[in-house]
C-alpha cells in the first residue's frame, strides 16, 4: 500500500508542477494587448488598450462565450467572431486589390494574378508589427479600411439582431459599447492572424484554419498528434496487462447471504438531506425545458415554434441557465451524498451537522436564483461594466456566473468540506480497515473546496489566454478530476459496507485508480488550451497526457461485467438493482462519452479543425450528463434505498433509465454527430469559418438533422420525467416517515 500511495502522491505532485510551470508560460507569451493601435500610413490611432479592454467586458455582459466564440471556445449556432472577422477581412483586402490592380473579382484572376495577390495580404496580416519599446501595433490603410467594414458589419448584427445567430434585436445599442467591442473582436482576430515574434506562425498556433492567409496546421500540432496515438495505445497495452494480473489479487469475500446495511442506523441529518433531492430534480426538469428551447432557436432562430420568446428570454440565457444548471444540480447530488453518508462513514452525527445542512440548502438555492436573475439582468444590459461581473454575466462558458456568487459558493463548499471532513476525520482515528480508503477520501472532498478557488484566480481585466487557463481549472480539474476521485470512493465505499468488497481493497483499488486517472487527468487540462493564445509546450503536453486520460476508460468493460456479475450473485443485491444499473451505465457513457468522442476531439490534429463544432456538443452532452448526470442519479438512488423502509415498485426507474439512455443515444446517432460530421469536412476542406456559417448550419440537410434531434429529446424528457417522478414521490414518502432518530 506504501508503494501505492507514493505513487500516488508523485503523480499529484509533479503533475502540478508541470501545469503551473505550463501558467507561467501563458503569463509570460501570451498575445500582447497594446497601449494603442494606429494606421501606418497616417499615424492615425485608431484603438486604445482601454477600447480592447473594455471591448471584453462588453462580449462577457452581452453572454460572451453564449453568443458564438472565440478562439473556438463557446456556443454554436451564431459564428466564431474570430475566424469570421478573420475571413471577412481577408475577402476585402483581396477583393479591394483585385479590383484596383486587375479591375476584376478575384475569383476571375488566373491562378499566378491569385497567388501575387494572396502573398501581399499573407505579409500585410501575419508580420507582427508590435513594437515592444513603445507597445503599439501597426496596421496598413487598405487594412484599417477593411476592419472598418467588419465594424460595421458586426455593429448591426449586435444593434439590428441576427435571426439565423440567434441573436435579438437591441442586444447591444449603445455606440461607445459596439465599437470598444469590435476593439476586442479585432485584438482575438489580430492574436490568430499575426505571426509570434521569430516564429512562423499565430500566437494561437495558426488557429483558426483559414487557407486565404495560410493558417494552417502547424508541424507541432501533427508531430504530437501522432505521438499521442502511439503513447495511447502503449498505455493501453500497458494497463490491460497490469489489471488482468492484478484484478483478481483482493481479498476474497464470500458475500453475505443477508443485506448488511438492512438494520442500518438512520439519523436526523440524513433526513435534513433528502430535501436536496426534491429542489435537485426540480432543477434537472428545469435544466431540460431550458435545453429544448436552446436546441429550437437553433432551428428558428428567434422564435419558439412562431412565439417570439427571443425578447424575454435570448438564445444566450437559455444557453448559460441550461449549462450552469447542469453544473448545479450535478454538484450539489455529489455534495449531498456526501453530506448523506457521512454518519455512516463516521458511525456518529456529529454535532450542528443539521444545521449546517440546512444553511447549505437555503444557500444553494439564493445562489441558483440570485446568479439566474444576474446574469439576465446582465444580458439585458441594466447593469454597468463591473457591476455585470460581480453579479451578472462573467461570460464563461461553464463559470458564467457573476464574481459575488462565484465567493458565495465557494463559502459553501468551505463549509461542506468541514461538515465532511470532520466525519471522516474521526473514521481515520479508528485506524481501521477502511482507514486508507477514507483518506483518498478526505483527500478528494478536500481538493474539492480547494480547486473551486482557481475560478477566483483572474480579475475583471485580466486577459483572455489567463481566464482560460484558470477556467479550465475549474471545468476540468474540479469537476473531471477530484469529483471523479470522489465518485469512485464513494463507490467503493458502499460496495465495502455491503461486504461485496473488502474495505483493504477498496482503499488499494481507489488509490490505484486515483493514481491512474490522475496521471493524465491533471495535465491533460491542457489539451483544452492548444489555440487559446498559449505556447506550443502546451500542445505537446496537452496532446500527451490527454491521450493518457483515455487509457483507465478501456477497462470500462471489464467493470461493466463485475457490476453485471454482481447483481446476479446473491438474491437480495437485486434490492440495489437500479442504482448498480445507473452505475454500469456510468461505466459505459465513460468509454463511450468521455473515452471514444474525448478523444475524438482531443488531439491537435483533430481539434484544430473541429473544436467549436458539434461534435464537442457529442462529447459534452454524453461525458457531462452519461457520466456525470447518470453519476449523480445513481447516488441519489443509493441513498433513498439506504433511507427508505418500502419495497420499489421499479416501473418508474426502469422506464426512466431506458428513455435516459435511449434518448441520449438517439440525440447524439440522430442529429449532433452528423451535423458534426458534416461541419468537420467543411472545415477540413474550406476553412473553420465555412463550418460556422449560417449557409451551412440552415442548410435544408443540416435543418432536417436538427428537426430529428426531437426524437431523442422527447425520449430524454420522458426519462426525466419518470426519474424526477420517482424521486420526489420516495422523497416525500420519507419526509412522512416518523422512526428516526
Amino acid at each position: 500500500m506504501r508503494k501505492i500511495w507514493i505513487a500516488f502522491i508523485s503523480v499529484v505532485v509533479l503533475s502540478f508542477i508541470v501545469l503551473i510551470w505550463i501558467g507561467t508560460e501563458v503569463y509570460q507569451t501570451q498575445p500582447p494587448i497594446p497601449e494603442q493601435v494606429i494606421i501606418k500610413e497616417t499615424n492615425e490611432r485608431v484603438y486604445t488598450k482601454a477600447d480592447i479592454q473594455i471591448g471584453q467586458n462588453v462580449w462577457e455582459s452581452i453572454g460572451g462565450m453564449e453568443v458564438g466564440s472565440i478562439w473556438g471556445h463557446g456556443s454554436y449556432v451564431a459564428p466564431d467572431w474570430t475566424a469570421d472577422w478573420i475571413h471577412k477581412e481577408a475577402v476585402y483586402m483581396l477583393e479591394h486589390w483585385a479590383q484596383t490592380d486587375f479591375n476584376t473579382a478575384y475569383n476571375d484572376l488566373d491562378v499566378e494574378k491569385k497567388a501575387a495577390i494572396k502573398a501581399r495580404l499573407i505579409k500585410d496580416i501575419k508580420t507582427n508589427t508590435f513594437n515592444a519599446d513603445t507597445k503599439t501595433i501597426t496596421i496598413s490603410q487598405i487594412r484599417w479600411d477593411a476592419i472598418s467594414a467588419n465594424i460595421k458589419h458586426y455593429s448591426s448584427i449586435f444593434s439590428d439582431g441576427h435571426e439565423q445567430y440567434a441573436i435579438p434585436k437591441g442586444a447591444l445599442t449603445d455606440k461607445v459599447k459596439l465599437e470598444q467591442l469590435n476593439a476586442f473582436l479585432f485584438w482575438t482576430s489580430w492574436a490568430a492572424s499575426t505571426n509570434r515574434p521569430e516564429k512562423d506562425y499565430t500566437y494561437t498556433s495558426n488557429w483558426p484554419h483559414e487557407p486565404l492567409i495560410d493558417n494552417l496546421i502547424t508541424d507541432d500540432s501533427l508531430i504530437w498528434s501522432g505521438l499521442s496515438i502511439v503513447l495511447l495505445l502503449l498505455f493501453i497495452g500497458m494497463l490491460t496487462y497490469y489489471y488482468l494480473r492484478n484484478h483478481e489479487k483482493g481479498e476474497v469475500l464470500e458475500k453475505p447471504n443477508s443485506d448488511p446495511l438492512a438494520k442500518l442506523q438512520l439519523v436526523s441529518s440524513q433526513k435534513a438531506v433528502l430535501k436536496y433531492f426534491i429542489v435537485i430534480s426540480l432543477l434537472i426538469a428545469l435544466q431540460v425545458v431550458l435545453g429544448i428551447i436552446t436546441v429550437h432557436y437553433t432551428v428558428e432562430g428567434q422564435a419558439f415554434f412562431g412565439f417570439d420568446l427571443s425578447s424575454i428570454l435570448p438564445y444566450s440565457i437559455t444557453r448559460t441557465w441550461h449549462t450552469q444548471l447542469a453544473i448545479f444540480w450535478i454538484a450539489a447530488t455529489w455534495l449531498a451524498t456526501g453530506l448523506f453518508l457521512a454518519p455512516m462513514i463516521s458511525g456518529k452525527e456529529m454535532k450542528y451537522q443539521v444545521f449546517g445542512i440546512n444553511f447549505l440548502f437555503i444557500a444553494l438555492i439564493i445562489i441558483v436564483l440570485g446568479s439566474m436573475l444576474g446574469e439576465w439582468l446582465g444580458v439585458h444590459q441594466f447593469l454597468d461594466l463591473t457591476t455585470n461581473f460581480f453579479f451578472g454575466h462573467q461570460g464563461y462558458e461553464y463559470m458564467d456566473l457573476g464574481r459575488f456568487w462565484q465567493i458565495f459558493l465557494a463559502i459553501g463548499l468551505v463549509l461542506w468540506v468541514i461538515m465532511v471532513s470532520r466525519h471522516l476525520i474521526f473514521a481515520i482515528r479508528k485506524n481501521d480497515e477502511s482507514k486508507h480508503l477514507i483518506i483518498i477520501l478526505l483527500i478528494s472532498v478536500m481538493a474539492i473546496g480547494m480547486f473551486f478557488f482557481s475560478g477566483l484566480m483572474y480579475g475583471e481585466n485580466s486577459s483572455l489566454p489567463v481566464i482560460n487557463y484558470w477556467r479550465w481549472w475549474l471545468v476540468h480539474l474540479w469537476v473531471e478530476g477530484f469529483f471523479e476521485v470522489f465518485a469512485t470512493v464513494v463507490i467503493a465505499f458502499i460496495f465495502s459496507r455491503m461486504k461485496v468488497i473488502s474495505p483493504k481493497t477498496a482503499g488499494r483499488v481507489s488509490v490505484a485508480s486515483a493514481a491512474i486517472f490522475l496521471a493524465g487527468g491533471i495535465i491533460g487540462t491542457l489539451h483544452h488550451l492548444y489555440y487559446s493564445g498559449t505556447p506550443v509546450q502546451a500542445i505537446a503536453l496537452g496532446a500527451t497526457f490527454s491521450a493518457l486520460e483515455v487509457v483507465p476508460l478501456t477497462l470500462m468493460g471489464f467493470e461493466i461485467r463485475e457490476n453485471w456479475n454482481l447483481l446476479k450473485s446473491k438474491d437480495w443485491i437485486q434490492k440495489y438493482k437500479w442504482p448498480i444499473f445507473f452505475f454500469i451505465a456510468v461505466a459505459f457513457w465513460n468509454f463511450i462519452g468521455a473515452g471514444v468522442f474525448g478523444f475524438l476531439i482531443n488531439p491537435p490534429i483533430a481539434l484544430y479543425y473541429i473544436q467549436g463544432l458539434n461534435t464537442t456538443a457529442v462529447h459534452a452532452h454524453t461525458a457531462l450528463f452519461g457520466v456525470y448526470g447518470m453519476l449523480g442519479m445513481g447516488f441519489i438512488i443509493i441513498c433513498l434505498r439506504f433511507y427508505s423502509d418500502r419495497v420499489w415498485q421499479n416501473t418508474k426507474l426502469k422506464r426512466a433509465f431506458w428513455l435516459l439512455n435511449i434518448g441520449l443515444t438517439a440525440m447524439v446517432l440522430f442529429s449532433l454527430l452528423p451535423i458534426g460530421i458534416i461541419q468537420a469536412y467543411t472545415s477540413i476542406t474550406k476553412g473553420y469559418s465555412y463550418a460556422r456559417e449560417a449557409e451551412l448550419l440552415y442548410s435544408p440537410v443540416v435543418q432536417t438533422l436538427k428537426w430529428m434531434r426531437m426524437i431523442g429529446d422527447i425520449i430524454f424528457s420522458a426519462g426525466i420525467f419518470y426519474f424526477c417522478w420517482f424521486t420526489i414521490d420516495e422523497t416525500l414518502y420519507n419526509f412522512r416517515r416518523k422512526n428516526i432518530e
